[in-house]
């Protein structure tokens, strides 16, 4: 780890994070939940809400794919999405549905601002992000595709989402 120059948990945890939240609602694959770990600690998003039927950890099938990034993210978990996303917006986070519908915004067109935090709402693997939250939400995005298939794993997505504002983020720095 030494050669790789990673920051210890400790580090990690002091460290200023990027002013990112992911919400996953509803998600039924741990190996999922584990995956969107990871891809929070490589990015150092601010913080993780599990929602619904969203497992939490301690949890072996979480950590098999974690590897250690869920004793290093922040997270919580809330039982109640659309009571989430008002306290958010409440908070003035603006909330993304990460979601193919009707008016969504382009990943391609996206550009996060400098001084807004932002939290991505991913959904259940078969039916997506709950409707009410779509309504409820400052905006949708979606990530363009152009194969045959008409939608991406969970843990794919969010690292997509999350590499994305990661990398416009620091594009944007003054």
């Amino acid at each position: 780890m030494d050669e790789l120059n990673r920051l210890s948990t400790e580090e990690f945890k002091a460290s200023e994070k990027l002013p990112c939240i992911l919400v996953l609602d509803d998600i039924r694959s741990m190996n999922n939940i584990g995956s969107v770990f990871r891809t929070a600690d490589a990015f150092k998003i601010e913080k993780i809400y599990l929602c619904g039927i969203t497992a939490t950890p301690p949890h072996r099938e979480i950590q098999k794919t974690a590897l250690g990034a869920d004793e290093t993210v922040t997270w919580e978990y809330a039982e109640d999405v659309q009571a989430l996303v008002t306290k958010l917006k409440t908070d003035g986070v603006q909330v993304a549905a990460v979601e193919q519908v009707e008016n969504s915004v382009s990943l391609l067109d996206f550009q996060p601002q400098n001084t807004q935090k932002y939290a991505f709402v991913f959904g259940n693997e078969v039916f997506g992000v709950n409707q009410s939250v779509v309504e409820q939400a400052d905006f949708c995005l979606e990530i363009p595709q152009y194969g045959t298939k008409h939608s991406l794993n969970i843990s794919v997505t969010a690292g997509i989402v999350a590499w994305d504002f990661v990398s416009k983020s620091l594009r944007n720095e003054p």
